[in-house]
């Protein structure tokens, strides 16, 4: 079964709800399998809209990686970015 990456660019807009979001994505995302592999740090815009926080978590596969964006636990943790951040999110499955 072929691993899955979410890729997630943010710019955050309200640093402490966010924070809050973030404290509860992570028990949501390594419940689901999750392992990060990038969270914040050093990084360069090449093409695109600069978004300053980047993210990027694998997960044992694509479906686990769906079923924790659509779980509950995430859900909850999302209620606080909605408005604390402009984001992009993506799943994709590793060659």
């Amino acid at each position: 079964m072929k691993t899955a990456l979410w890729v997630a660019h943010v710019h955050v807009t309200d640093a402490e709800a966010y924070g809050k979001y973030a404290a509860l994505a992570t028990g949501a995302i390594t419940d689901h399998g999750g392992v990060f592999l990038a969270r914040g740090g050093a990084y360069e815009t090449l093409e695109g809209p600069d978004r300053p926080r980047n993210v990027v978590a694998r997960f044992p596969s694509m479906q686990a990686a769906h079923d924790c964006y659509y779980s509950d636990a995430y859900q909850a943790a999302l209620s606080h970015a909605k408005g604390a951040a402009q984001r992009e999110l993506s799943i994709i499955e590793e060659l």
